[in-house]
């Protein structure tokens, strides 16, 4: 019955992210509020978040220099918003698929999301923090036709506090084969 209300409410879905949707709905469940015990343990969120993941085959054709992207923070709880590290990032896949060695090629943007919220809320989440990406990547000379934007929603979260949470709130670039 689920899988039924589902894929009937994809349709509409895909219309409200395309109109714009209500950026600001609050996910069904806020997230958990830091205790003392859990404040001892939980290192403080660092300064800068990187909410992309970049598939390997990028990293290594554009010559990226960063370490182990699994390992850094992503996007903040219910928002798509961009930092200026994100943006560092992106600039230099931008160039890369623009006049570097990928020129030409495509990528899928895969916006994803922690499991708090409710399914088409998620749903609706990631495909904005895809779209976020997709129209930053945009003004900086990247074809539309070039990205291929995409949410899975909650759909491959696997975090079950909030450090796991942190890696599911992403957006994946991938080299589209």
């Amino acid at each position: 019955m689920m899988k039924k209300l589902v894929a009937c409410a994809l349709p509409f879905l895909a219309l409200a992210v395309a109109c714009g949707g209500d950026e600001k709905k609050p996910p069904q469940t806020p997230p958990p509020q830091p205790t003392a015990t859990t404040a001892d343990t939980t290192p403080p969120p660092k300064q800068e978040q990187m909410a992309v993941n970049v598939d390997n085959d990028i990293i290594k054709a554009c010559n990226l220099k960063f370490t182990n992207v699994e390992d850094a923070p992503k996007f903040d709880y219910d928002s798509d918003e961009l930092t200026p590290a994100e943006k560092d990032i992106l600039s230099a896949i931008a160039k890369c698929l623009t006049t570097g060695p990928l020129k030409g090629r495509s990528v899928d943007l895969v916006g994803r999301a922690d499991p708090r919220g409710e399914t088409e809320y998620n749903m609706t989440l990631g495909a904005k923090r895809a779209r976020h990406v997709h129209n930053f990547m945009g003004t900086l000379g990247v074809p539309s036709d070039k990205m291929h934007d995409t949410s899975r929603g909650e759909l491959d979260s696997s975090g079950k506090d909030e450090a796991g949470w942190r890696l599911d709130r992403r957006v994946d670039v991938k080299l589209r084969q």
